[in-house]
């Protein structure tokens, strides 16, 4: 079978059967934002949905598409959460019966969505892969049709509505649209839809950097699969993106962006500010990109200013219990605190001359642990306006005896240590520190545990979980010089993703 022309898509996306369930959303002028970054920001709002997220477009769409046979035997979906929402609402209206294969990680707000309209909800592994082939095996077993995410032209027709409201509601010319990246399935509609009407405007898509399958494939030139992915954006945490997907994107798509956590974090807060609503990570994607993209050129010394500049806003199905590390991260991801470690004299008045030096930057955060009766370590927190004043403020401490160290971008730092400064373990022989990532289910840490054995001995642990998406341990383990084969046959085998930390500075100054 030949491929399916643009044009064709461009017949499918106008004939797109979404409004029975779906509502036009409002392009919405970001007043602070565009201020802030000098261009005008417009952000198309899919939070708006009566599922919160632009998805029941291409699950409604496909479920149309489908015989009265193929209804009556029912459907099965994996996603982790927005797809599985749309697939729900559309079966619920057409009297299908659905099944939905979601991981167990799924925030606890999307598997509520899906419950909500009656689907059988199976949760199976730790991402979209394994719970997809779940979903294959029960698709031939019991004949229901699998309704695709994003790989299936239905899917993307229906998402490329979005790109007709766009440039329907617009009134000046856009320069470019940022749009979230997963799977695949919105970029290549909106694309494939806005080239044909109006070629001269940018599509550039943006990616976690810990789930960035498409900027890899394009780069390379064919699909890439990527070892593993962070899900915390879970709406787009995709090993593999789609191959009709993927040959769409190849002829439409102009850039891909790629942001961090903290990034993401500042953009939903960006976001909130401006229209006092809390999209989920996914959905903030558009503005940290459009962000990262000014901030680009302008290093490139081609700044970018009274641009229109298009963000869709997928969605907003976020758990509440993730908002304490999204406010955590937000003022680092926006430049606006630096994490500092800073080493003062043990004697009376250092820490007051310390302060002074700081002049009217608001501290945020402050932990002191006695060191020795020479020194002592400070884990600091400091407002700052811009990101170059991290660097003037650790010269001018420096200069004034006070030695700094930037762990702004330090993750053990922002995750463990920050929590845990004030304690610290003498005479403790061949110690190593690593960090690793549980998945967030019941036997994670006995698996661990019945892993690592008796061979070995723990000598610290940290467990911090906050609606991130793996629960972030730190563990000191104590590994004799003749047990260094055992203990890396031990990693190998654990299955869990670690870093090694013994080497990182904030062991050094705080816990060792």
């Amino acid at each position: 079978m030949s491929a399916k022309s643009q044009v064709s898509y461009l017949t499918d996306i106008l004939n797109a059967r979404v409004y029975d369930v779906a509502r036009e959303t409002a392009l919405d002028h970001a007043r602070l934002l565009s201020k802030r970054l000098n261009n005008q920001i417009w952000l198309k709002r899919e939070d708006q949905q009566p599922v919160f997220c632009y998805k029941i477009r291409g699950a409604y769409n496909k479920m149309m598409s489908l015989s009265k046979e193929a209804l009556v035997r029912g459907v099965v979906v994996a996603s982790a959460g927005n797809h599985a929402i749309g697939v729900a609402l559309s079966a619920h209206k057409l009297g299908c019966k659905a099944v939905i294969v979601m991981p167990l990680t799924t925030p606890e707000v999307k598997l509520e969505a899906v419950k909500r309209w009656g689907a059988d909800v199976r949760l199976v592994g730790d991402n979209f892969d394994a719970a997809y082939q779940y979903a294959l095996q029960l698709s031939t077993k019991e004949r229901r049709t699998i309704i695709h995410p994003f790989d299936d032209p239905a899917i993307i027709a229906g998402q490329g509505t979005v790109g007709l409201e766009v440039l329907k509601q617009s009134h000046d010319p856009i320069d470019a649209i940022f749009l979230p990246v997963g799977g695949g399935g919105l970029i290549a509609g909106v694309a494939t839809y806005v080239k044909q009407v109006r070629p001269e405007v940018q599509i550039i898509g943006v990616e976690p950097e810990e789930a960035d399958a498409m900027h890899r494939s394009l780069k390379a030139g064919r699909r890439v699969r990527l070892k593993e992915v962070g899900i915390f954006a879970d709406g787009v945490a995709v090993k593999q993106v789609g191959k009709e997907t993927f040959r769409l994107c190849r002829q439409t798509v102009d850039h891909i962006v790629r942001v961090n956590t903290d990034e993401i974090c500042a953009a939903i807060k960006d976001i909130f500010e401006d229209t006092r609503t809390l999209v989920e990570p996914s959905g903030a994607l558009g503005v940290a990109g459009a962000k990262r993209w000014i901030q680009e050129a302008e290093q490139r010394g081609r700044p970018i200013s009274d641009n229109n500049l298009v963000v869709i806003c997928s969605g907003a199905n976020v758990n509440f219990d993730r908002l304490r590390h999204i406010s955590e991260r937000a003022e680092i991801g926006e430049r606006r605190e630096a994490i500092l470690a800073v080493t003062i004299p043990e004697k009376p008045g250092s820490f007051r001359r310390f302060c002074s030096f700081l002049g009217n930057r608001q501290v945020s955060e402050f932990n002191y642990r006695y060191s020795s009766d020479d020194c002592a370590h400070i884990f600091v927190g400091v407002q700052i306006s811009k990101p170059e004043d991290i660097e003037k403020l650790i010269s001018r401490l420096a200069s004034k005896g006070f030695p700094t160290e930037d762990l702004t971008d330090n993750e053990m730092a922002k995750v463990h240590a920050r929590h845990m400064v004030g304690g610290r373990a003498s005479g403790i022989e061949d110690e190593r520190l690593y960090s690793f990532e549980f998945p967030e289910r019941i036997g994670a840490l006995r698996n661990f545990l019945d892993q690592l054995g008796t061979r070995f001995s723990i000598t610290l642990f940290h467990y911090r979980n906050h609606g991130s998406d793996f629960g972030r341990v730190l563990c000191g383990i104590r590994v004799p010089g003749s047990e260094g084969k055992v203990f890396s046959k031990f990693l190998k085998n654990l299955g869990y993703r670690y870093k090694e930390e013994t080497d990182n500075p904030v062991y050094r100054l705080f816990l060792a």
